[in-house]
């Protein structure tokens, strides 16, 4: 039977609209292209004030409990005093965000980078980027660029060390899960197995109490270990990067986070204008040159 011409273009419009739908349906949607290549849509997403936070119109920025010197001060991360609670400011800022609407977090070490959804937008705790860490969450561009130390106390036979040969038959420590263990275990290769301390201070008062004959920290960590916590011990040297690579510090998100390209663009904005260099100078300034231990 033949439709009228009226009832024929009546039929075709709505093959048209009901192709046009499957098109739609099947189509690659923006928010997905977003998903797989974050940086393209830093432009959109990236509203500053507005963004995809655990709380809206607030930003919660995590670290550990307590909150270390010099990167915190007096254990108050949100006093906006030391090196890394002005880093979180200043992003914060850049991404819209002023003091009075962030909130901290406290949130263990390695409970930061484990594998589970976080309750914070991003973590700031001395966390190292790995490619072993990225497997489980996301990280910013590097905040800073760190070296390991060794610390051991004056006097003794850990102190004289000039390379890693003689740190091999050392009872060595650091905290566990950080990079400072993996230099142990990776580079030094004692003969004997570190100790592993669920807390930095835990392994500074080994120190202190002659339990390890040397712990290893990043090198900021121990120019204030040896200044204000443990005068009597000394830094020994640092460890030369390795892979030819910087190791860096970098903000924690979670695995897939829709603020990842936001924050790493506010992280590259106050490198760029030399922001952190500045904040670096003013909290981290008594780190100077160590001897490199190789």
């Amino acid at each position: 039977m033949q439709l009228a011409p009226r009832a024929l273009r009546r039929a075709v419009a709505s093959a048209a609209i009901a192709l046009l739908a499957t098109a739609v349906g099947c189509a690659p949607q923006p928010e997905e292209k977003a998903a797989a290549t974050p940086s393209a849509s830093a432009g959109k997403s990236c509203v500053k004030g507005k963004l995809a936070t655990k709380s809206s119109g607030r930003l919660t920025i995590a670290t550990d409990e307590p909150a270390y010197e010099p990167w915190f001060k007096d254990d108050k991360p949100a006093n906006g005093k030391g090196f890394e609670s002005a880093v979180a400011y200043a992003v914060a800022q850049r991404l819209g965000y002023d003091k009075s609407a962030v909130v901290w977090q406290s949130v263990p070490f390695n409970k930061a980078f484990a594998p589970a959804v976080k309750t914070f937008d991003f973590d700031i705790n001395q966390v190292s980027v790995s490619a072993e860490r990225k497997k489980a969450v996301d990280f910013s561009s590097g905040y800073y660029d760190v070296r390991q130390a060794v610390i051991a106390l004056k006097g003794s036979k850990a102190a004289k060390a000039t390379n890693i040969a003689d740190l091999k038959g050392l009872k060595l420590g650091a905290q566990v899960g950080t990079t400072s263990l993996d230099y142990i275990s990776d580079v030094v290769k004692p003969s004997q197995a570190a100790a592993a301390y669920s807390k930095n201070d835990q392994a500074v008062s080994a120190l202190r109490n002659g339990q390890v004959d040397a712990i290893v920290v990043d090198l900021p960590t121990a120019f204030y270990v040896t200044e204000a916590q443990v005068t009597s011990a000394k830094i020994v040297g640092q460890f030369e990067n390795q892979g030819g690579t910087p190791e860096q510090f970098g903000l924690v998100l979670d695995k897939g986070s829709a603020l990842t390209s936001c924050v790493s663009d506010a992280v590259d904005g106050l490198r760029k204008d030399g922001t952190l260099a500045k904040i670096e100078k003013q909290w981290l300034s008594d780190a100077v040159d160590a001897p490199v231990l190789k």
